[in-house]
């Protein structure tokens, strides 16, 4: 088994080449998705979370609202840095879990850990591979207010709150470049499947 990990900054594409992966056939561990669900009402840490932001980050029906919760921690890293605490080591350890349970059923499988703060976790350490999907920082800040409907302050504002993309591409083995067009990056990310499962990369 091959794991491979995959990450990029807000707004890079990230989630559109991990889409890309799946549907070609690579076996996806979704962190964000692990991590939504770590959250959940009445789970360990969502009790947490509540305990240390209070019920203003919660939505009516009591689950975490994560714009709530993400307007806080993109002006404070202090309160980010909590937020990870909280977060990291439970979604590290399902994220595992998951691993062995491929290695388990698809010994031969291309599995890809796409997490978008697999560099800043130290969660790259280990792997052979590691895909940054880039878009320069001008382009993160224009997709970001339209995806958004955002100001370019408040998306400038998330954008400084990650590593910078130049830097998470110095970290990079693999770089899908995402600034042209989609059709550009498709090519770019199956031409790498391909790479992948023939043990060519």
């Amino acid at each position: 088994m091959q794991v491979i990990g995959l990450t990029g900054g807000i707004a890079t594409g990230k989630s559109t080449v991990s889409a890309m992966l799946k549907r070609a056939g690579a076996l996806v561990i979704d962190a964000d998705r692990i991590a939504r669900a770590v959250v959940k009402k009445g789970l360990p840490a969502y009790r947490e979370i509540v305990d240390h932001f209070g019920l203003g980050v919660l939505l009516p029906d009591g689950e975490i609202n994560r714009d709530a919760l993400g307007d806080i921690i993109f002006n404070d890293p202090q309160k980010k840095q909590l937020l990870n605490r909280i977060v990291h080591p439970r979604v590290k350890k399902e994220v595992n879990r998951q691993l062995k349970l491929i290695e388990t059923t698809h010994s031969k499988a291309v599995a890809i850990l796409d997490i978008p703060l697999l560099i800043e976790a130290g969660m790259h350490n280990d792997l052979s591979e590691i895909i940054v999907v880039y878009a320069p920082q001008h382009m993160q800040i224009k997709r970001l207010m339209q995806r958004d409907r955002i100001s370019e302050a408040d998306a400038l504002a998330r954008v400084r709150s990650q590593m910078p993309i130049e830097e998470k591409k110095q970290q990079a083995t693999i770089v899908i470049d995402n600034s042209g067009t989609i059709e550009n990056t498709r090519r770019q990310t199956l031409d790498l499947f391909k790479r992948l499962n023939e043990g060519a990369v």
